[in-house]
């Protein structure tokens, strides 16, 4: 692929995300996009077949750019509390930063889109609730720590709290910001969480 056409992509790709973030509860129309751009409709479908696919684009750059940093977290991280703490203040505060974006991740621009794009996104936080699960599965080995709630009730309450923040700053118009509270609230929501493991005998 040439380095124009991978510009050209992420130009379009980085109007999209300003649109989202300029016109809350809006539809993007590939026309306005054009315009945005700056070239002809038929240009943006030389680049991407459908507004499906620039949606697509962008819900692969949130899973790059969260699952990557998410790795970096698990090698430099030992403890388990930390890195939920972590993985979760990293969701917020790409959210605060990719408002627009953000938006995909609540579903609010997906109205009215194809089925597949809502099912990414519920694979992306599935996944993440997935990491989180194993996080706390492996606390018990490597720690001797079990939260107080079963596995997958414990990592859905983690996740919940984040997605809760991320749903009131696109509601907000983006003013509530979704990291605001969150280090006051973190010691308070995870109070208790643990209780310690039985260490079996050797």
């Amino acid at each position: 692929m040439s380095s124009e056409k991978i510009t050209r992509r992420q130009q379009i790709l980085e109007a999209l995300a300003h649109m989202l973030e300029a016109s809350p509860g809006a539809r993007i129309t590939t026309a306005a996009l054009a315009r945005e751009v700056g070239f002809s409709e038929a240009a943006l479908y030389r680049h991407f077949p459908s507004k499906s696919k620039m949606f697509e684009g962008l819900i692969e750059f949130i899973e790059e750019a969260i699952f990557s940093r998410v790795a970096l977290i698990l090698r430099e991280e030992p403890s388990a509390l930390n890195r939920c703490q972590k993985i979760l203040h990293l969701l917020l505060a790409f959210c605060e930063r990719n408002p627009g974006i953000t938006r995909l991740l609540t579903g609010d621009a997906l109205t009215g889109e194809t089925e597949r794009l809502h099912g990414r996104i519920l694979q992306l936080f599935d996944r993440l609730e997935t990491q989180i699960r194993q996080i706390l599965r492996e606390a018990e080995l490597r720690e001797y720590l079990r939260p107080v709630l079963p596995l997958g009730g414990a990592a859905n309450l983690l996740l919940a709290s984040a997605e809760g923040r991320i749903v009131q700053y696109v509601r907000s118009g983006f003013k509530r910001k979704p990291t605001e509270y969150w280090e006051e609230q973190w010691p308070v929501l995870t109070s208790g969480f643990f209780r310690e493991a039985v260490v079996p005998v050797r």
